[in-house]
């Protein structure tokens, strides 16, 4: 599969990332205390059928032997990280800290995203995370374009959750990573969120279509799946956050295929 999209392509992926966009926002305004992880998974299944769009988590596998993933919305809650499972007897809480993490089809071409939702009140640090997670995706969105490296991507990540002055020293999870999409739910190359000096020299060039998601900790980086093949967690226990958007890389930027589906999308 070509890791460069056409024209044609990026204007399809537009369209699968509005949708994907606008499902996501509805999903975060119904992520509050007392919602169960199901009916949140019902508002994706539900939006995406009703504009001809296919999930691209419901029925995925690692592996040929892995389990499918059972929804079409990852919901991960605190020192889960990702791939947090939508099942019927889980209610959000209030202090909850909820990643939300999405993907469709639409005219056979793939968009993913995520946002971390704070339900309620939480501790100062907590929502620090969740703002310096947010705001790392940002640092890292600065540097595309073609030309450069996809290790400026991590680097400038790692940069700000590492700068002098930051109150809390941050986990950046390291064996989750970014990804290529489109032809595929995941495509190479492969994107880290710090630097890696292992990675090849990977050059940016215009028509890429990139998922950049920063995951990070208030403790270790180290992370484990649980006993349902899927749910990955802290290690530590500590409290987890993640965002993501899908762009195309252009000549001088980026082009946003996923917008920000919360307040603070400029």
């Amino acid at each position: 599969m070509s890791l460069i999209k056409t024209p044609q392509e990026i204007e399809k992926l537009h369209r699968g990332g509005e949708l994907l966009s606008n499902t996501l926002r509805e999903i975060r305004r119904a992520c509050v205390a007392g919602a169960s992880t199901a009916a949140l998974d019902k508002i994706a299944r539900d939006r995406f059928a009703a504009a001809g769009g296919t999930p691209s988590f419901l029925g995925y596998r690692i592996g040929e032997r892995g389990p499918a993933f059972p929804g079409a919305v990852c919901i991960s809650i605190n020192d889960e990280v990702v791939h947090g499972l939508p099942i019927p007897d889980r209610t959000i809480l209030a202090g909850d800290v909820v990643g939300l993490d999405i993907g469709v089809w639409v005219e056979g071409l793939a968009t993913d995203m995520a946002t971390t939702v704070i339900v309620g009140e939480t501790d100062p640090s907590v929502k620090n995370l969740v703002a310096d997670t947010r705001e790392s995706l940002v640092r890292g969105l600065a540097v595309i374009r073609a030309g450069k490296f996809v290790n400026d991507i991590g680097a400038a990540i790692e940069d700000y959750l590492t700068e002098s002055g930051r109150s809390k020293k941050y986990g950046i999870v390291k064996d989750l990573v970014g990804h290529g999409v489109g032809h595929a739910v995941h495509e190479e190359p492969q994107i880290p969120n710090y630097r890696d000096p292992r990675l090849p020299k990977i050059k940016l060039q215009t028509g890429m279509v990139i998922a950049i998601e920063p995951m990070v900790t208030l403790g270790t980086w180290r992370v484990r799946v649980k006993d349902d093949g899927w749910t990955i967690v802290t290690d530590d226990g500590s409290m987890a956050a993640h965002f993501e958007v899908t762009v195309a890389v252009t000549d001088d930027g980026y082009d946003l295929i996923t917008p920000w589906p919360d307040e603070l999308a400029s």
